[in-house]
């Protein structure tokens, strides 16, 4: 399988460790990449849900592609996040092509970009509401597994998959009201210390656009999660797009490399 070249990619909200990560849509996706710059923007390892009982072959496989990666020249940040917090005792660690951070500005093609996960502005994982944050984590999780065999007997009989989760969240006025906030409050920070680009995660819900304020203008961006929406952050050509990963995709591209491969054996 043919990689495409990339100048960054960024990911965030992995979520390994749990019933919800889609480990082999992850692995796929890594395969079919080999970017300048890989940037894990938070929640990659579930720290707060990890549980020794569970954690798959496939999800040992994402981290042996981002390894790969690693091998083949790739430079890979690792910025921490809420659920895997333990790690920032570590922040600021560099070995060879790898780096472990809490945030990074990096200048790209000359403009100045924030990348951050973006629990800071999250009251709720921390202090006494941290409790109940990791609760509604394994609730949540739970609510995956539950959509998950739901999606299967929905894909046997032919039809659409659906998101409880997504649902639940669109329906509540308040949390499309704090998806807002969190975007504008990362935005007017971005634009006070008069960065071009803001990139977060956390919230799972990828975004690009422009905010403009009286006090200048900055594109947000967000890199959204690999556990509903199945995307990604790609910067080429100078321009950030989100990646969202289509399964019909990679089984066509799939079938493309094996018939190559065939017709290799056959012709030499």
């Amino acid at each position: 399988m043919d990689r495409r070249p990339l100048d960054v990619v960024v990911m965030s909200d992995l979520h390994l460790g749990t019933y919800g990560c889609h480990a082999t849509e992850i692995v796929n996706y890594l395969k079919s990449i080999q970017p300048q710059i890989l940037v894990l923007n938070g929640d990659i390892i579930d720290i707060w849900q990890f549980n020794k009982r569970y954690f798959p072959v496939a999800h040992m496989q994402v981290i042996k592609e981002i390894m790969n990666l690693l091998s083949k020249g790739t430079r890979v940040i690792y910025i921490t996040g809420n659920h895997d917090e333990s790690l920032r005792r570590f922040s600021d660690m560099t070995m060879g092509n790898f780096q472990l951070t809490d945030k990074v500005v990096m200048e790209i093609n000359g403009k100045m970009t924030w990348i951050f996960h973006g629990d800071v502005f999250d009251a709720t994982t921390k202090g006494s509401a941290k409790l109940l944050a990791k609760l509604g984590g394994h609730g949540y999780d739970l609510l995956i597994l539950i959509n998950s065999c739901i999606n299967w007997g929905l894909k046997c009989m032919g039809k659409e998959k659906m998101s409880f989760s997504k649902k639940v969240k669109n329906s509540v006025k308040k949390a499309v009201s704090w998806i807002g906030d969190f975007e504008q409050t990362a935005a007017e920070l971005a634009i006070e210390k008069k960065y071009d680009y803001v990139i977060c995660g956390h919230i799972h819900q990828p975004q690009k656009r422009e905010v403009v304020t009286k006090n200048g203008s900055v594109m947000y961006l967000n890199s959204g999660d690999w556990i509903e929406n199945l995307t990604a952050l790609e910067y080429s050509h100078s321009e950030w797009n989100i990646f969202q990963y289509n399964e019909k995709d990679f089984v066509a591209t799939k079938a493309m490399w094996l018939l190559k491969k065939l017709h290799y054996l056959f012709t030499h």
